[in-house]
């Protein structure tokens, strides 16, 4: 059984500290199995990778002994939070915020273990909804000083291109959720992205005023690429942990194509290997750094999308780029197959009409309609500069026309420089 108190310097060395209210005293409060809450944003039915940090926070914390909560902020997307937003949010509406709460759940649950209570999923509209203004504005309004709220840094950044009234009662409101869960859960600790530190301090002040406890807060990094990108965007839009948004094999390349120079933070970040073992090839570079980005593409599918996902399009990305060793004492701790046999492989799928092969269809046309180029234009630069493969046979004829000679079992597989790939299927 791991040590409670431990989990503060899991989380120091695996990086997910940005600022801390009190060091001591959440040291303390963690020395024993405590309860601890993190906020997350409705407005779409996954997460993507950029809430990652955040659930694995809550992973881990598990894992320590202690009691996550997931607020799921139900009440709160009603009104948008102004945090790290120039523009205001669109407003959802009940059957979108009920349908996102129910799918956001799910992806929890395959991380967190919510049985008997071991964790807890709430939504803040069951007790957000129900507030009577006029108390709500007696009752807690009269904590805040509006300079006060003036100066923190997620209405600062909104007050030239304007701040609406629904917006700057939103951090009175998650302040409210703090408070509300440290009298009914006993929950002493709020953590959240380095935008949220504004909103969980007025939460740690409401907290003393009205139930003379002390209660702390962390915050975690915003997480960016070694290139200075936002993690999980790319040019083509977010990377999703739903395999309806992005398919497993395309989350499983997000990861195998990180930067050199992002390796081993992501490792440490995102998966649950053991920092020991990680810190031990801190030292690789180049080329010895393949097999690192290997095993943090599988571990991050593993996670998210379960062992068997992994497997397959670990199986299938050797057989298209071709296979790389990994050796057992390489991250041990790691499930990766160490030796995999040859395999067609698992890719994502795209069908058309039989009859669009049997007359003929344009290379650039297949390009652009299975999603693999933004473009008819971009698929033909694609041909030309030679990164269109046909059954990995690279094809540089910009008019050359595929017919039913080029498939086989009714499919081709189609590839547009080393990354992308597609089966393409024609029935």
């Amino acid at each position: 059984m791991k040590n409670p108190s431990d989990v503060l310097g899991e989380f120091e060395r695996r990086g997910y500290i940005e600022q801390v209210t009190d060091f001591e005293g959440v040291k303390r409060y963690l020395s024993e199995p405590a309860v601890c809450y993190i906020g997350f944003d409705p407005t779409a039915d996954s997460f993507h990778v950029g809430s990652l940090v955040p659930i694995l926070a809550l992973v881990h914390m598990q894992r320590y002994g202690h009691r996550p909560i997931a607020i799921l902020g139900g009440g709160t997307g009603l009104i948008g939070d102004p945090s790290g937003k120039t523009e205001m949010r669109r407003l959802l509406s009940w059957d979108e915020l009920n349908h996102n709460a129910r799918m956001l759940k799910a992806q929890l649950s395959r991380l967190i273990d919510f049985s008997d209570d071991k964790a807890l999923f709430l939504n803040n509209a069951d007790w957000l909804v129900g507030l009577k203004y006029i108390d709500f504005l007696r009752d807690i309004g009269r904590h805040f000083s509006v300079n006060r709220m003036l100066a923190a840094e997620s209405y600062r950044q909104r007050l030239e291109k304007g701040l609406n009234f629904i917006e700057f009662n939103y951090m009175l409101l998650q302040a409210y959720d703090f408070y509300y869960l440290s009298k009914e859960f006993d929950c002493m600790l709020q953590m959240g992205g380095s935008d949220q530190w504004g909103n969980i301090v007025a939460g740690i002040d409401l907290i003393k005023k009205k139930l003379g406890k002390q209660a702390y807060g962390i915050t975690f990094p915003l997480i960016t690429t070694a290139t200075g990108a936002k993690m999980g965007k790319t040019a083509e839009g977010a990377v999703w942990l739903s395999s309806e948004k992005t398919s497993v094999y395309d989350f499983y390349q997000y990861w195998v194509n990180t930067d050199d120079r992002d390796v081993i933070r992501f490792l440490k970040l995102f998966t649950m290997l053991p920092v020991d073992e990680i810190e031990k090839v801190e030292d690789l570079k180049g080329e010895e750094l393949n097999p690192l980005k290997r095993i943090l593409a599988f571990e991050v599918t593993s996670l998210i999308h379960g062992y068997e996902e992994a497997v397959k399009v670990y199986t299938s990305a050797s057989s298209v780029f071709g296979a790389i060793e990994v050796p057992d004492d390489l991250l041990p701790s790691s499930k990766i197959p160490r030796k995999i046999e040859e395999s067609r492989g698992t890719y994502p799928t795209v069908t058309f009409p039989a009859d669009r092969i049997e007359k003929g269809i344009f290379l650039y046309d297949l390009l652009c309609e299975s999603g693999l180029c933004t473009s008819k234009s971009a698929a033909r630069r694609l041909i030309e500069q030679g990164g269109a493969y046909v059954n990995d046979v690279r094809i540089n004829n910009v008019k050359a026309v595929l017919n039913k000679n080029a498939i086989a079992e009714n499919s081709l597989i189609l590839r547009a420089g080393k990354k992308k790939v597609k089966r393409i299927v024609f029935n």
